[in-house]
C-alpha cells in the first residue's frame, strides 16, 4: 500500500474494520463535540430526484476527528426492488493539506452509526432496568438497532411490528422477537424504536408507558411524520437543533419544544430527566459519519503498518 495514495474501501472492507462496540463511545464523543461548538457542519443540502422519488444529500463536516463529507441517496422505491433504500459514499480529507485520505462505502456506516447513536441515547436516557424493547419497522435500521441496544440494556422481551406482516414475522424469528400489532408491541415497553419509511404517524403517545424512552430514526423530511403530537409532547432530545427545525416533520408539524441536543445531555450540561418519558429524534449528522469513517481509516492503517517500509 502506498501511504500517499487514498484508500478505496468497499462495504465488506468497511465491515471488517467496524465494530458497534467501538462505535458507541465514538458517537458519544462526536455528539459532545458538535454540541460544544467544536464542529463546522452546515445542515445537509438535499436535491429531490423525482421521478423516481429519491433524494440526493450532501453532508460535509470539519471536526476534531477529521474533515470530509458523506454523499447519501435515499430512494424509498428501492424497497420494492430488493435493493437498499439508502446508499452512500464517505470521503475523508487531511485537514492539514486537503489531500484525500479515503473514499469508502457509506451504506453500512450509516446503518451502524445511526444505531450506535440511538444506543448512546438509550444508555443515557432509558431506565437502567429496562426489560422490554418494541421495534416498529423491520429493515436494516431495525436490525442494527436490535444489535446495538442489546449492548446497553438487558432486554428480556423484544416485540416487533412492521407494515408488512411477512417481513415482521421473518425478522422476529431471526432475532427471537414476537411479531404483533404496533399498539401491542408498544404498550408496556421500556424502550421503543421507530424505524420506518412512513410519512404519517405509526406511533401514538397514548400507547407509551410513562417513563419509557423512544428512539425515532425515520421521517427525515420536513413534511413526514412517524410520531403523533402526543408523543412529541414529551421530553424531546435531538442530534442538532438546527437540523431538526429544518428537516424533522415530527418536530416542525407538532410545534414541539426541543429540550436539548443529545450532546448537551451526554456532556452533563442539562439534566437527563430519566424519570420522565423521553424521546430522541435522530436525523443523522455528517460529524457522525466522519468520526465513524476515521475509526475505519485508522484501523486499516494500523493493520497495514507492518507491511509499509
Amino acid at each position: 500500500m502506498k501511504s500517499d495514495q487514498p484508500l478505496f474501501l468497499n462495504e465488506e472492507q468497511v465491515r471488517q474494520h467496524l465494530r458497534i462496540e467501538d462505535l458507541i463511545p465514538t458517537m458519544e464523543k462526536a455528539l459532545i463535540d458538535f454540541s460544544s461548538g467544536k464542529v463546522t457542519q452546515p445542515v445537509r443540502s438535499v436535491i429531490k430526484v423525482d421521478p423516481p422519488g429519491g433524494f440526493y444529500g450532501m453532508m460535509p463536516a470539519l471536526s476534531p476527528e477529521g474533515l470530509g463529507q458523506k454523499i447519501v441517496t435515499f430512494y424509498p422505491p428501492n424497497a420494492g426492488k430488493g435493493i437498499p433504500t439508502h446508499m452512500a459514499l464517505i470521503v475523508l480529507n487531511d485537514p492539514q493539506t486537503g489531500a484525500p485520505l479515503a473514499v469508502m462505502d457509506g451504506r453500512l456506516i450509516t446503518e451502524m452509526r445511526t444505531a450506535a447513536v440511538s444506543a448512546a441515547a438509550t444508555k443515557l436516557l432509558a431506565s437502567k432496568d429496562a426489560k422490554v424493547l418494541a421495534i416498529l419497522g423491520s429493515g436494516v435500521q431495525a436490525q442494527s438497532h436490535t444489535e446495538a441496544l442489546r449492548l446497553v440494556r438487558n432486554f428480556e422481551d423484544i416485540r416487533l411490528w412492521s407494515p408488512t406482516r411477512e417481513h415482521a414475522e421473518k425478522f422476529a424469528k431471526e432475532i427471537g422477537a414476537n411479531a404483533t400489532s404496533a399498539e401491542e408491541a408498544v404498550r408496556g415497553a421500556d424502550v421503543v424504536v421507530t424505524a420506518t419509511n412512513s410519512k404519517t404517524p405509526v406511533l401514538h403517545g397514548a400507547w407509551l408507558k410513562a417513563g419509557c424512552h423512544v428512539n425515532a430514526v425515520g421521517a427525515c423530511r420536513s413534511d413526514w411524520r412517524e410520531l403523533d403530537d402526543e408523543v412529541m409532547s414529551n421530553v424531546v432530545f435531538v442530534d442538532s437543533r438546527e437540523a431538526a427545525m429544518k428537516e424533522s416533520g415530527d418536530v416542525i408539524l407538532s410545534g414541539a419544544k426541543i429540550y436539548a441536543e443529545l450532546g448537551e445531555a451526554l456532556a452533563g450540561k442539562v439534566p437527563q430527566r430519566t424519570n420522565e418519558t423521553t424521546l430522541f429524534k435522530s436525523l443523522g449528522m455528517a460529524v457522525e459519519d466522519i468520526a465513524a469513517g476515521m475509526l475505519v481509516y485508522r484501523e486499516v492503517i494500523l493493520v497495514a503498518k507492518p507491511s509499509i517500509d
